[in-house]
Formats: structure tokens, sequence, C-alpha cells
């Protein structure tokens, strides 16, 4: 039998911890939670809910003193705004280190697919949503593309040892090399090159300059002698080359990609804005009918990223940018890429587009437990700077502490993250909002919430647009995003502050029809009295399934597009508790435990 009744605030807090599995359109309490008004406080052994796990499984949830359910026990898992990008490898191929690296911190996986199969990045994405779907939490796979490898030829003899002041060849010839020269089977360098231009071998163990050029040849003076052996890689930090970003291998691996749904794919080898419009066109060309769109991560690593204004063009033209220090930090002399890596970090804030660090994050701990205080220091520094992320390459890939890695980015974020030198910074460096009403609301909602000392914001949105705007704003409280799709979920895993919730298809949340909502018995049920009361009710439930409610007066600040479904149209601001947004409205009664 349905009756209406009057909810303590004790009451409706207990029956949003039901999560995921509760109606959306209408509040379901259980008659065994209700408190009345002359009750005695409630203390942690007297009252618990059955809290719907991740899993599937019952796990018991106390209440504490202040009769608030407990925060989900994965709860510090998400109490950071700068995520972290972990490479998957060999140390890290199985369900089980892909869980713990996970539980440790990881937001993002990334499947370098210039090592492996492509059959091996399919099972390790399998096992990825596997944990994504065990913790009901989005999690973001980046498929990283090779790019083209530019190397030298073969030598006759196992290695040459190089002298400065010698000179050296590199042309066509196929014939093997030896003191004096070697095959570069790269015409498009030759064709490239001037006089004066360098040529870095071997990640710039050898250095040459061009000092004559001919026909299918380029004569060079050793500047910095070294050892060359086969198929040694070629960096030319003066040239733009004249080929395309894309080798037949990235092609096929793309359209592999797309066909087992990953969200982001990293494009290497950028040198030029036109090599994101070579990709979007290939992506539109080959995603498969009915297969969500991935976010484009470009790789800057090349020195001509920064001719003009190439920079701002290829922010603007992709989803997001990769700071990857490894082969910039070859082609560019060690003390610039600092301030290039600053550079691109606030062109990436000014867009509102997600930025990652990457390269020798934590190098030491391939091999050792504990990183050097140089590598805390360069790890704490990304974050200084304001990135969205920061990433692991080798650290997880194939080091012998992947678990550990991780958990110490982690430890340096929380650490950096609560200086109240990083609040300034992050505020001295805002940019001014576009002046649209999508960016006032925003505004306007982060300076309410800093006013009000509200726990969260939380937006909903369509296709991410909002959310990422909320995001460029840096607000001092976590951003909730909301989304009627898992694949916008996944993709905003990235981004700076968001905690995006997991939907299911379709829809911003969950209506009472559906098979695995609780089965209470006799449950009373209290109607929404609209859709968007509908979508408040489950913006509160999100908030506390990811522990960022303690307290059923905790405020929320929710900001929307009505009606819902219009891309990018932020027009309406609420100020919600977190007991639910009918406690505001005569519905719900707060009842005061100490008359």
């Amino acid at each position: 039998k349905t009756r209406k009744m009057r909810l303590s605030t004790t009451t409706l807090i207990a029956c949003l911890v039901a999560g995921p599995y509760a109606s959306s359109a209408f509040m379901t309490v259980p008659r065994s939670f209700h408190v009345a008004s002359n009750s005695p406080k409630i203390s942690t052994s007297e009252l618990s809910v059955a809290a719907a796990q991740p899993n599937g499984a019952s796990a018991t949830a106390s209440v504490a003193t202040s009769t608030v359910a407990t925060v989900p026990k994965v709860a510090q898992r998400w109490r950071k705004s700068t995520k972290q990008l972990i490479t998957l490898g060999p140390a890290s191929s199985n369900l089980e280190m892909i869980e713990k690296l996970f539980l440790a911190g990881a937001d993002v996986f990334r499947l370098n697919f210039s090592h492996g199969s492509q059959e091996q990045k399919k099972e390790l994405l399998a096992m990825i949503r596997e944990v994504e779907d065990k913790y009901s939490h989005p999690i973001a796979v980046l498929g990283d593309l090779q790019g083209p490898k530019l190397r030298v030829g073969e030598f006759s003899k196992e290695f040459e040892m190089l002298q400065q002041g010698q000179t050296f060849r590199l042309d066509l010839e196929e014939a093997k090399g030896n003191n004096e020269r070697v095959m570069l089977p790269h015409p498009e360098i030759i064709e490239a090159s001037e006089i004066g231009h360098h040529l870095l071998v071997d990640d710039g163990k050898v250095k040459l300059t061009v000092i004559g050029k001919g026909d299918g040849y380029l004569d060079c003076r050793v500047d910095v002698e070294g050892k060359i052996s086969n198929r040694k890689g070629v960096n030319t930090p003066d040239s733009i080359l004249e080929i395309s970003a894309l080798t037949p291998k990235d092609r096929s691996d793309l359209e592999y990609m797309l066909g087992i749904g990953v969200d982001w794919v990293a494009l290497s080898f950028v040198q030029t804005p036109g090599d994101i419009d070579e990709i979007n066109a290939l992506i539109d060309e080959h995603l498969p009918e009915g297969m969500f769109r991935p976010c484009v991560m470009a790789k800057i690593e090349k020195p001509s990223c920064f001719d003009g204004d190439n920079l701002e063009k290829i922010v603007e033209k992709c989803n997001g940018i990769m700071v990857a220090r490894g082969d910039l930090g070859v082609e560019c002399p060690p003390e610039d890429v600092p301030i290039l890596q600053k550079l691109i970090i606030d062109n990436c804030r000014k867009q509102g587009k997600p930025v990652v660090v990457a390269t020798q994050m934590l190098e030491s701990m391939i091999e050792s437990p504990t990183p050097t205080r140089a590598e805390a220091s360069d790890v704490a520094t990304a974050i200084y700077d304001g990135a969205d992320a920061i990433m692991l390459s080798a650290e997880s890939a194939a080091g012998k502490y992947p678990e550990e890695s991780v958990a110490m980015q982690q430890r340096i974020i929380n650490r950096v993250e609560s200086d109240t030198h990083y609040r300034n910074l992050l505020d001295q460096t805002l940019s001014e909002p576009e002046n649209t009403p999508t960016d006032a609301i925003i505004a306007a909602a982060r300076q309410i919430s800093k006013t009000i000392h509200a726990k969260a914001m939380v937006t909903f949105s369509l296709r991410g647009s909002t959310v990422l705007r909320a995001s460029k704003g840096r607000p001092s409280v976590p951003i909730l995003a909301l989304c009627p799709f898992k694949e916008t979920a996944r993709q905003l895993a990235i981004s700076w502050g968001v905690y995006p919730d997991l939907p299911k298809a379709g829809s911003y949340g969950y209506t009472v029809e559906e098979e695995d909502m609780f089965d209470y018995e006799a449950p009373v049920l209290e109607q929404g009295t609209d859709d968007f009361d509908m979508v408040l009710r489950n913006a509160c439930r999100a908030a506390l399934r990811k522990g960022l409610l303690s307290d059923p007066n905790d405020l929320l600040v929710v900001t929307a597009g009505v009606p819902f479904g219009t891309p990018g149209a932020a027009n309406v601001i609420r100020v919600v508790p977190g007991a639910g947004p009918s406690c505001w409205d005569g519905i719900c009664r707060v009842d005061d435990f100490d008359d």
C-alpha cells in the first residue's frame, strides 16, 4: 500500500545511498528507515543501510552519529582534481593489476600501439571495461598511434664510431654503411634539409650538421661524436617534412581503434594544424555506424608546432594535447623544455582543452620503489602549472613497481593540491569567460559555489562541452558531470576536477520501471514534481555515491540546460541540499533530534 508521508532528513539520505538502483521519478523509502521527530539521536550501531555495491553485491554502510550515510569505501580514490594517465604493458597486462592501478589512482589507461598486437589491445580494453563495470565509474581509454619512425639503414659492422669534426654522408644508396656513409631511406629528409640544419641520431647521442647537399645525399659534419649502429632513429629539429603523420600501420591501427571503441586517439609526429585535419577526416571516413566518435589528442613533440600560430591552431582543431617531452626534449634544447611545457599548458587552459604532461615523470621507479626528489619536484611542477593530467609510461608498463608508481603520483597530487600556493596560482592564471550565456552561467556557478562553500558543482551535459567550460574555470570544488552517454562520461575522465558519473545509455538517470531497482518490502513512494526535479534527485544520489556529500545539509550548485538535449545550452542554476531538492519545498522535514 502506498501513502504520502513527511520524510525526515535521515530517512531521505538513507534512501539516496541506494544509488543507481533507486528510482529517479520516485523516491523509494523503506518503512523501517523512517525516524519519528521525537526519536533520540541514532548511533552508528543502531542504523545501517544496505548500499548497492558496484559489483552487485550487498554491503553494509553504517550511518555515523550525525545520521549521515558513510562515504563510499573508494571515495578517497576520486578526491583529486589532477588526473592520472597510465600506460599498460607487460608489467600491467592482467585484470588484477589493472584493478590495482585503478584503485591507486588511474583515471585513463593508455594503449601504446607501438608495441604488441592489435588483439592484445582489445583484450586489455575488455579488462578495463570489466573494472569500470565493477566500480560503476567511467574509465577513459587512449589509443596511442606510433607515428613515422625515421631511421638510418644498416652497417656492415655491428657499429661505427664517428669522430668529432669528420664528414659523414647520408644517402639513398642501399649498400650497407661504414665509417664514411650510411643509407637514409627517407628522401623527404634529404629534400627538406638545408645547409646549417641539424640532424640528431639515436636520441641526440650523435649530432650532425648539414654542410653539403646534392641529388639524393647530404654531407654532414659530426659535431657530437659517438657510436652509430643499425636502424637508429633520426630527428630533424630544423625541418618540416613533407610526410603524413600517419603511416600505413597507423591507418590500420586507427581503423582498429574505431572498431573496438577507444575514447581518445593520440596522434604522434604532429608538425602542423593540417595533420589534425587529416586524422579527423580519416575518423569521419572509417568510423563504424553506431560507434561513438573518439576525441583526438595531439602530441606536441616537434619544434615546428611553435612556428607562427601553429600551436594555437593545433589546440583549436583537436580535443586535447599531450606534452610529449621525450622527442620534444631531443629536438629542442633541454633548457627550453620547461618553458615550452608552460606555454603549451597556458594555451590549452586559455582554450579550455585538456592537457597531459608526459614522459620520464618517475623514471627511476622503473627499477626503484621510490622516486628521486627531482622527479617528485617535476611531477609537482606540472601540477602547479595547471595540467589536467600527468602520465606514466615505462614506470607502469614495464617497471618493477607499477602500482607504487601510480600511488606515488597520487600522493604528490594530493600534497600539491592541498597547498595554498596551488589555488593562488590557478586563480591568478584564469582567463576571462567568453561572452556567451553558457560561460556566464558557469562563471556564476563557480562564484556561488565558493560563496556558500558548496561541496560540488553538478553539471548536466549532453556531449561534455558545458563540463569542459566548467573545468576551464578551475573551480574550488569538484565538478560532478552527469551525461546521458557513457562514452561522453569516459572522455571527460581526463579533464581537471571532473567527476563523471557512469549513466545508463541515453538517460540522465534511472526510471522506476527498471528491473534492477531495489525490491523494498512495502515501499513508500514520493512522486517527483517534474523532470527537472527528477534529475536533481539523481544529482544528489550521484554526489553521494562519489563521496562528495557527508551531511544532508551539504549544498550542491547545479547547472543545466532546459530543455534537456540542447548541446552547450546551460541556462539554469539551482542550489540543492544533499538530502534532495524537495527539502526546501515543504515536502521533506528536517528533524531536530536535540529536542
